[in-house]
């Protein structure tokens, strides 16, 4: 049976388009996902900080054409994704949360919460009010998450998962690994990263 990690952060819009078909691509394929959260911000300061350079002065022309092409990837994809009015966000916490939702079998609800939250309500999923939200939405108890997210190995295993995405190569967000050594990275890249998991 064929494997997909995909090393995610939740604060990514692209991120997003591509986790919202993901579970339908390894059930078309029996692939088993391995979720993997990472801080995206920790893979661009290590390898790739013309993002923050491009993000500060963005080409007008380009700029313009990146807004409506995310208007028609959510679009393809039926899910709303908005401009939140804090961006970049903070996602450490929401991302350590997603681990403790993974010890807990209830990741891709926690982190299809988590994105819902962010992109479709523009709400700041670096407030502990919001996440308390999601998590009771998802029938997580905030009173546990909100200590676990601040034990030593939820904090390393965010950092390790992190650091291990950029030791393989990657340099953002979604990356996915199809059995362990072939990466894809980016949203468009999933029909790749289905026909791969076919031939497994």
């Amino acid at each position: 049976m064929a494997t997909l990690e995909f090393f995610f952060d939740c604060s990514s819009p692209w991120t997003y388009l591509a986790f919202s078909r993901i579970e339908a691509v390894a059930a078309r394929t029996g692939a088993t996902i391995e979720w993997r959260p990472i801080l995206v911000g920790g893979i661009f300061n290590e390898v790739n900080q013309t993002v923050y350079e491009t993000r500060a002065n963005p080409h007008p022309v380009k700029g313009r054409y990146y807004v409506k092409d995310l208007r028609d990837w959510a679009k393809f994809c039926g899910i709303e994704i908005g401009q939140p009015p804090v961006f970049p966000v903070r996602a450490v916490d929401a991302m350590r949360a997603a681990i403790v939702a993974d010890e807990e079998g209830k990741l891709p609800a926690f982190a299809w919460a988590t994105f819902r939250a962010y992109w479709g309500e523009l709400k700041d999923i670096s407030q502990p009010d919001v996440l308390a939200e999601i998590c009771r939405n998802v029938g997580l108890d905030w009173d546990v998450v909100s200590k676990r997210i601040k034990d030593d190995d939820i904090k390393a295993k965010l950092r390790a998962n992190t650091e291990e995405v950029i030791a393989r190569g990657g340099f953002g967000s979604p990356t996915m690994f199809v059995n362990k050594t072939d990466m894809y990275f980016g949203n468009d890249r999933l029909p790749l990263v289905e026909a791969a998991l076919s031939h497994g």
